[in-house]
């Protein structure tokens, strides 16, 4: 017998039809007289002759409203039919389990009602004066938390650059390259300015698999910049001087030291990396007075023997082989840039409107400083002397020619501090998302932990410190490996960029932004620049290729892991389920070991399952409705969904058609429960965050279609996800 509902049913779409034909059907049946069994499909409200009536019966009143014995509708009326279907049998209270009977169990000993949740339930919500006050402190939080300026956020990033001092002559060339990739950068920010880029832009443009691809190399970045500026800052200093251990016992120590600053919270450890790049500048400006006094002193002369020198060593050569080595030349000189990727990792800390600026410190200090010491480098620096070793520590080296030994000695020490600085940087955009995968359920819960003095995510810290180690332990402590593995994790680290912004073009196109990037310069950058520096890197290098494939899957694997927690386990106990009904021969056999043996495996993933996400509708279209939740149901494990609408009864309140369709939803999605909550007040960042408190969710794990430009609220200031166009 059909159970009646608890909620009163509404329109839920529309369909062409014979409408006195269907007439006559609804009232040829008997069981009419039971409408509230009924979920009604109706026209929209015509007027003219015969329009009232169904006028009347549509919206909250459903089928109740209409007159069972009414005259048909006339012909004008007859181009759309009222069709009634009845509702799946439901529990009264909503209890009980969405079950087929046509479809068979895939596993022995589990029936399907282990895949399907329960029914869904319609109610309003109210918000309390706690949920509110819950709210306005995450809002205030979020503002609080934007404490770097222009110069401490490229202070965390800068400590990076300078390891292009150290890189060949084409790096000139190649730091014009980045003009690319600056509007780029600036148009996804000013679009979506979350922290985790870019994972957190290709999750709100994408899918979520391929945002933790993205996430697994943006990983693998920071983990390859901590261990490589640490190990190369020890073995800068074991060149100089003579160390009692090894070196790399000195870049562990290193890893240790800045482990502990991490955890003085990151307010603290920006001021530490400014500090450390006032200092890094002051040095590279005194060592560029020093040596083009050294150069007036001694005239053009050593730039005209390295210049004859160089040119007869390749007086022989093609001009494909000398643009070959200029071609190489330009794809080592991009890795000299590493550390401009890390900025937008912790957009969410730095002050609005300060991120082009950041990116300006960045760009044009490495263009000046690469460009001038370089050419410095050639007019006091005998070209044997650099080929020949000294290119590894060519800045003390020019620092002794050019003034003795005091500024060679300086040059060391702030080498030193600079490269160990990067540890300082891989440690904090590492921290950054982390939390942001936690928060997207990636990763556990305890990866948000903090302590309580200094509000430090000491378990990311701790972690990712962690997998430094075993890294560089797995390499051998051999730094040319974690080098060669680096050198194309940046590079594709730099080209999910245009690949995030072409992605946000197409499906997110209706995103509001400040800036704007003409297309011809993102594909440039995406299709041509990317792919040709990528070769010339594996072409110097085959190894490289191994090696940074190594370590990726290794990663990946990590993180796809975690990310499919339940179709993993429902893998491990379908083949646990049938290896005991192979053993034992029979499927009765196999019954009573898996009743010892397989009901944690239940209990595990029906608890990982019952997680709570949300979808925040404003409209009742049931093909949007649908797109939202099949998006749920492919990215996210959980069985239990919300729809989310704000109304206010004076903008036209609920719309007719929900209520209905989110029980057609509830039913067509058997495996998730779908609860509908109706909250009547405004759709804003502080009724937003009050509701992810009393729902005790992040508001991360509650998504949204794409705002258009007049929207008055950014993704940043919601929270929420973008799923949809």
């Amino acid at each position: 017998m059909p159970v009646p509902s608890s909620t009163t049913t509404s329109t839920c779409g529309l369909l062409a039809s014979d409408s006195e034909s269907s007439h006559a059907k609804i009232t040829g049946t008997d069981e009419f007289q039971h409408p509230g069994d009924w979920i009604a499909i109706e026209p929209p409200p015509v007027h003219g002759h015969g329009a009232s009536d169904n006028a009347e019966g549509s919206g909250s009143g459903g089928s109740q409203g209409r007159e069972v014995n009414a005259p048909p509708p006339t012909f004008s009326d007859s181009q759309f039919g009222i069709i009634l279907r009845r509702q799946r049998c439901r529990p009264p209270d909503n209890s009980g389990l969405k079950n087929y009977t046509g479809i068979p169990s895939r596993f022995i000993n589990l029936s399907n009602s282990f895949e399907f949740a329960g029914w869904g339930s319609i109610y309003p919500v109210k918000l309390t004066t706690a949920d509110r006050e819950a709210g306005e402190r995450a809002l205030d939080k979020q503002k609080k938390e934007k404490v770097l300026g222009q110069f401490t956020a490229a202070a965390l990033a800068a400590v990076i650059v300078v390891a292009g001092i150290y890189s060949p002559i084409c790096l000139f060339v190649a730091t014009l390259i980045l003009f690319l990739w600056r509007p780029i950068m600036l148009e996804l920010v000013s679009a979506l300015p979350i922290s985790g880029a870019p994972y957190t832009h290709l999750l709100n443009v994408s899918t979520k698999g391929l945002a933790v691809v993205g996430a697994s190399l943006l990983m693998l970045d920071f983990i390859a910049t901590s261990i490589v500026s640490s190990a190369t800052a020890a073995t800068y200093l074991a060149g100089e001087v003579v160390l009692p251990f090894p070196s790399w016992t000195l870049a562990v120590m290193v890893l240790a030291l800045f482990t502990m600053v991490s955890l003085s919270g990151v307010r603290e450890s920006a001021r530490i990396a400014l500090l450390v790049l006032s200092l890094h500048v002051l040095t590279m400006t005194s060592l560029i007075i020093a040596s083009t006094v050294n150069w007036a002193r001694m005239g053009n002369e050593r730039l005209k023997q390295n210049w004859s020198q160089g040119m007869a060593e390749y007086s022989q050569t093609s001009a494909a082989s000398i643009l070959k080595q200029v071609y190489f030349g330009v794809c080592l000189g991009m890795l000299g840039l590493t550390g401009f990727e890390c900025t937008p990792s912790y957009i969410a800390r730095i002050k609005d409107g300060r991120f082009p600026a950041v990116l300006r410190n960045l760009h044009l200090p490495a263009i000046v400083f690469n460009t001038v010491l370089m050419l410095l480098v050639l007019a006091t620096i005998p070209l044997d002397v650099i080929k020949n070793g000294g290119a590894a520590n060519v800045l003390s080296v020019l620092g002794q020619m050019a003034a003795g030994r005091w500024l060679r000695i300086w040059v060391v020490v702030d080498a030193f501090i600079v490269l160990c600085g990067g540890v300082l940087t891989g440690i904090l955009s590492a921290c950054e998302l982390l939390e942001q995968l936690s928060h997207h359920r990636v990763l556990p819960k305890v990866f948000l932990r903090v302590t309580p003095k200094t509000n430090a995510p000491y378990v990311s810290i701790i972690c990712f410190v962690a997998a430094c180690g075993i890294i560089y332990a797995s390499a051998g402590a051999n730094l040319g490996v974690i080098s060669e593995m680096f050198s194309l994790v940046w590079l594709c680290v730099m080209t999910l960029f245009p690949l995030s912004l072409l992605i946000l073009r197409f499906n997110r196109g209706r995103l509001r932004r400040s800036d704007t990037t003409r297309l011809s310069t993102i594909l440039f950058a995406l299709l041509i620049v990317s792919p040709v520096v990528l070769a010339g890197n594996i072409a110097l290098n085959p190894k490289t290729a191994g090696y940074f494939a190594i370590y990726e899957i290794c990663v990946l694997s990590l993180l796809v892991v975690t990310q499919n927690k339940v179709s993993i386990l429902r893998w491990i106990y379908w083949i646990y389920d049938q290896w005991y009904g192979f053993v034992n021969g029979s499927k009765e056999a196999a019954v009573v070991a898996q009743q010892r043996t397989g009901g944690g495996l239940v209990k595990l993933m029906t608890k990982l399952r019952q997680q709570l996400v949300c979808i925040c509708v404003k409209g009742d279209e049931i093909n949007l409705l649908f797109h939202m939740v099949l998006y749920v149901q492919k990215n996210e494990e959980t069985s239990h969904l919300k729809i989310i609408h704000f109304y206010e009864e004076e903008k036209g309140g609920i719309p007719s058609e929900l209520e209905a369709n989110a029980k057609i939803l509830d039913e067509a999605f058997p495996e998730i429960t779908i609860d509908l909550l109706l909250i009547e007040d405004t759709f804003e960042p502080r009724t937003v965050h009050a509701l992810a408190h009393h729902l005790n969710i992040p508001p991360s794990l509650m998504f949204m279609s794409c705002p258009g430009p007049d929207f008055p609220w950014t993704v940043e200031e919601l929270g929420t996800r973008v799923i949809l166009l």
